[in-house]
């Protein structure tokens, strides 16, 4: 079924193109970060879009008939350094994956005049879901303020009343995607009588975070919500087995649920769970093709138990989101030579089924999700997994953010973005679903 797909839809585009002479790549370029204190959970990430863009190419002969290029530019995780990136691989990019929210915060500005789309596969400002206003930026399939929510919804057993009373420390890097969840959180609190205790980890101090831990032992909260990367992940879970604080009360982001981190303490780590839009599938079809046109040809980078993680499938379904988005996007216009405007309206039209995740043999790896003009996210949901002293399994079904809580505030943020940015065009033609 999957190759009958692919051999349609070549078909398709030979017929409306007529023959004529097709592009020589599609030139998908990436921001990566394979050094400095990010490195360890950027490049298992890395190496899996690398890997699902290889196999495109050695398998179908890229996406449509066309190979793709899939470049890399090295940022370290550095702002300045991601812009320099991004300026320079500009001219000649369908688009832009910025890989840090303060560099998706200094690109942002500038997609409406660029007209170069921004994919920031779970990450970015969360109120870029809001395709009205931000017309070149998405983050599917779900965004930090879901997460956020259903974190809270999840450690609450489903009802937010459960809160009342309780303190909830936010270890979190200090850094604009560290702080971006605080807004849902703060509502939150607010709504649920909940105290929030922030608590920032500088960059200076992510792998010496003695004196966060100490105010944590001080402060006995009932849960300890993580918002970390890199080596502040590490760090932050030594710390709590060094302090023994309960590891079932502890819960990160899905930006900590790399595997490295918690085989730094193993059983002592039990019970440690992270929220996650994507699962680790080692039996799907898709792997078994990674094997065949990349890992056997000597063609990965990544080793024999690093694809089996999460961080590494997790890049496969973030490459298998934009192949799909330019898929969709040479079946809208009829052409297989895209233009960046046109790829922003396959990424806005993305329909990510379960037929389709079965077509593209990763199933389970992703929940079923779509996009439209004003849902930029999709809102997939996401699953809670949990360590159980050997790796990460399956703690929760789908769950799912409540859109009545995040709609008001994903719309209030948007509209002040667009007003403290004026001039910013808003698509008035799009309705909000």
């Amino acid at each position: 079924m999957r190759h009958f797909t692919k051999l349609a839809i070549a078909g398709t585009l030979a017929a409306v193109t007529g023959g004529a002479a097709v592009a020589q790549e599609l030139f998908l370029p990436n921001l990566s970060y394979r050094t400095g204190p990010f490195a360890s959970t950027g490049t298992p990430i890395m190496n899996g879009q690398r890997d699902y863009m290889i196999m495109l190419n050695e398998r179908d002969g890229g996406i449509g008939g066309i190979p793709v290029n899939f470049e890399e530019c090295e940022t370290g995780y550095s702002t300045e350094k991601g812009v320099e990136c991004y300026e320079r691989q500009k001219a000649n990019a369908l688009v832009t994956q910025p890989w840090s929210t303060g560099i998706t915060l200094q690109v942002l500005p500038k997609t409406n005049v660029d007209q170069i789309p921004i994919l920031a596969p779970g990450y970015g400002f969360s109120p870029m879901s809001d395709g009205r206003t931000f017309q070149w930026a998405f983050n599917p399939p779900a965004s930090y303020w879901d997460g956020a929510y259903m974190i809270m919804d999840h450690i609450a057993d489903g009802d937010m009343s459960n809160l009342d009373g309780k303190k909830i420390a936010f270890l979190h890097l200090d850094h604009p995607y560290g702080k971006e969840p605080l807004p849902v959180l703060e509502k939150l609190a607010a709504e649920h009588g909940f105290e929030l205790l922030p608590i920032p980890v500088g960059l200076a101090e992510m792998q010496n975070q003695a004196a966060q831990w100490l105010q944590i032992r001080r402060e006995r909260p009932d849960f300890v919500v993580m918002w970390g990367w890199g080596a502040m992940n590490a760090g932050a879970i030594t710390e709590a087995v060094k302090t023994r604080y309960p590891m079932d009360q502890f819960v990160g982001v899905w930006w900590a649920s790399h595997s490295d981190d918690l085989q730094l303490v193993g059983e002592e780590g039990t019970g440690y769970r992270a929220i996650s839009w994507s699962m680790p599938q080692n039996d799907a079809p898709v792997m078994d093709d990674i094997q065949q046109y990349v890992v056997d040809p000597g063609e990965s980078l990544a080793s024999e138990e690093e694809r089996s993680e999460v961080f590494y499938q997790r890049g496969l379904v973030i490459s298998m989101m934009l192949a799909e988005g330019v898929r969709t996007a040479q079946e809208m216009h009829g052409v297989a030579e895209i233009t960046p405007a046109q790829l922003r309206d396959g990424l806005a039209n993305l329909d990510i089924t379960e037929e389709r995740l079965e077509e593209l043999g990763m199933t389970g790896m992703v929940p079923p999700f779509s996009t439209n003009c004003a849902n930029h996210t999709g809102h997939s949901g996401a699953w809670m997994l949990q360590w159980d002293g050997e790796e990460f399994v399956q703690a929760s079904d789908l769950l799912e953010a409540d859109r009545s809580v995040i709609n008001p505030l994903q719309e209030e943020k948007a509209a002040e973005y667009a007003e403290a940015n004026a001039p910013w065009p808003v698509d008035e033609s799009c309705n909000p679903s």
